[in-house]
């Protein structure tokens, strides 16, 4: 069983630390939004579904924290306490939406309930707010059980399949979005091997994703990034699925570094390249790829690798931390209303009017 990624009480979000896995199980505790934001940009937690689910706990906690004590000063806690949270990681549209959604619902009550606040009205907005956020959780879990059994049906008998990064139950407070997929794939007995590729600097898959595998005894292989091509035509890799930080509304997919690349190796090969993410990481806001903001890390996760110097002194470094996939590299999207395919503007729309 994968630990539990994140672990709430009123006023404390316990943090399963992802930079310590998979050497050491190890929860750090976040009680308002600026914690929880710095465990967001830090990368103790990551993964797009939880990244939105720990932004919703943080903002609860930041509003009791803030105890406003009328309505005009909880309009503005909330805004400042979702802008805190939306400004720790700039691709991942789940940290934006979940923020958001707990914004809009602060804002709801303070507009239901003019004028001062005691200390009733302050615990009525508390147990709100944290309703709220573990709604977002619970959509979630379902969201991952939905895109598994949809992908799963997608993948051929005795299917040898590829992932990239880790989007599996470590990146959601679910079973996974593209680690999903594989695992339901293998209860239904059609995934036969799993390949794992590291997912340099961070190396998610390295450490994360064949951790997930191998503990839900899924027959896998670690590859380092760059032997993905040689696998792929020599091994009899029949299928490839990630997942996505950031869909623009024509279905152009940000997602880790590295991900762009596989997609053009498999529409060379021929074979199917999936991409499983829940509705709201599609942006309806951006029209295209080139909409999406790409995050640039630190240089120092690309020349150390945990804490010893792997490239020269002064070296100068590019760390672009994702890249765009063009819709027309993908052959579906998997989401928990259904699979789109083609992958389209009109596709997509008609998938969110479900």
């Amino acid at each position: 069983m994968i630990p539990p990624r994140l672990k709430y009480t009123s006023g404390a979000l316990k943090v399963l630390d992802q930079r310590l896995l998979p050497d050491k199980v190890h929860y750090l505790t976040a009680r308002d939004g600026a914690q929880t934001a710095a465990a967001i940009k830090d990368m103790a937690l990551r993964g797009a579904p939880l990244i939105g689910c720990a932004a919703a706990f943080g903002f609860a906690m930041e509003l009791r924290r803030l105890a406003p004590k009328n309505s005009a000063q909880l309009a503005a806690a909330a805004k400042k306490a979702a802008d805190q949270l939306k400004a720790a990681r700039p691709t991942a549209v789940a940290l934006f939406y979940a923020a958001d959604r707990m914004r809009d619902k602060a804002l709801a009550f303070a507009a239901a309930n003019p004028g001062a606040y005691g200390p009733a009205q302050r615990k009525a907005l508390g147990a709100m707010l944290d309703r709220e956020a573990r709604l977002v959780t619970a959509e979630d879990e379902a969201a991952c059980l939905a895109m598994g059994r949809h992908g799963a049906k997608l993948l051929p008998k005795n299917c040898v399949i590829m992932t990239h990064c880790n989007a599996g139950a470590l990146a959601t407070m679910g079973i996974g979005t593209a680690v999903g997929v594989i695992t339901e794939g293998r209860k239904a007995g059609k995934v036969r091997h799993a390949y794992s590729c590291e997912t340099r600097p961070y190396l998610q898959g390295a450490r994360l994703t064949i951790w997930e595998l191998m503990r839900d005894g899924v027959p896998s292989e670690l590859i380092t990034d760059n032997m993905a091509a040689h696998i792929i035509k020599t091994c009899g890799v029949n299928a490839i699925v990630v997942g996505a930080d950031r869909i623009a509304s024509n279905g152009d997919t940000a997602n880790k570094i590295g991900t762009y690349a596989l997609a053009v190796i498999a529409k060379y090969h021929r074979i199917p390249f999936y991409v499983a993410a829940p509705t709201p990481t599609i942006d309806l806001k951006a029209r295209d790829g080139g909409d999406i903001i790409i995050e640039e890390r630190s240089c120092e996760e690309v020349t150390y690798v945990k804490g010893n110097r792997i490239a020269p002194k002064g070296v100068k470094v590019r760390h672009p931390a994702f890249d765009v996939t063009p819709a027309s590299l993908i052959t579906a999207l998997i989401t928990e209303k259904g699979v789109i395919k083609p992958v389209s503007r009109a596709g997509i729309s008609r998938q969110l009017a479900k």
